[in-house]
């Protein structure tokens, strides 16, 4: 289904290690507004959706989405590769190193491991594409957040300043699916029966030339 090139979606080069940004930033990775939630919102969302256009922007979003998971996993990396046991434990991130070691594991910035009541799927297209769109604003707004605490290391701000641009993006894309859906469910439905087919053929048949094959 995917094709999988082999880079990250934008360039990653950390040069000073940073466990305390690392704490925060890991939100982004496993927190209730992050990338893993995204991600698995849109592609359970997208079967169910009533046209191929909004399925394809779920599908292409929860891709890209994949994409970030990656990035932010990254700067989590380089900002904890190469500490001490002693300078992560001095970063608040103890108890983390406790039980995970400097693998990236998904949670929130508080501890709280990631949890598939993050993922919103309503069965009902507008509302999953309501919630789609709150997502993206809260999303943009964490990254604006982690920007905020980042703002003297430009090796980290860089790819948050990317991301939180991917956000607006998408914001803007689940709109124009939203109004696509709206459109395609209000459109007429006729439904014609039977006697109504009979009816329509009789009153076609009507003052009809002699080829016709009807009984007038």
């Amino acid at each position: 289904m995917w094709t999988y090139n082999k880079v990250l979606q934008y360039p990653i080069n950390i040069k000073c290690p940073n466990a305390k940004l690392a704490k925060f930033i890991i939100s982004q990775y496993g927190g209730p507004d992050g990338e893993l939630a995204a991600s698995l919102r849109y592609l359970s969302q997208r079967f169910a959706m009533p046209d191929q256009k909004a399925k394809a922007t779920l599908n292409d979003i929860g891709t890209e989405e994949l994409a970030h998971l990656e990035m932010v996993g990254t700067i989590v990396h380089q900002l904890t590769q190469g500490l001490s046991p002693e300078e992560i434990k001095a970063a608040g991130l103890g108890a983390y190193y406790t039980d995970h070691g400097v693998d990236v594991y998904p949670q929130s910035a508080a501890g709280m491991p990631f949890t598939a009541a993050y993922i919103a799927a309503k069965g009902d297209p507008i509302a999953n594409l309501q919630e789609d769109l709150a997502a993206e604003q809260k999303a943009r707004a964490t990254y604006e957040k982690l920007i905020d605490l980042c703002c003297d290391d430009p090796d980290v701000l860089d790819p948050l300043r990317f991301l939180r641009q991917r956000e607006i993006v998408h914001f803007q894309r689940f709109g124009e699916a939203l109004r696509g859906v709206q459109d395609k469910l209000a459109e007429k439905r006729f439904f014609m029966n039977d006697t109504n087919m009979a009816n329509m053929m009789s009153n076609n048949c009507n003052g009809c030339n002699n080829n016709c094959n009807c009984n007038n």
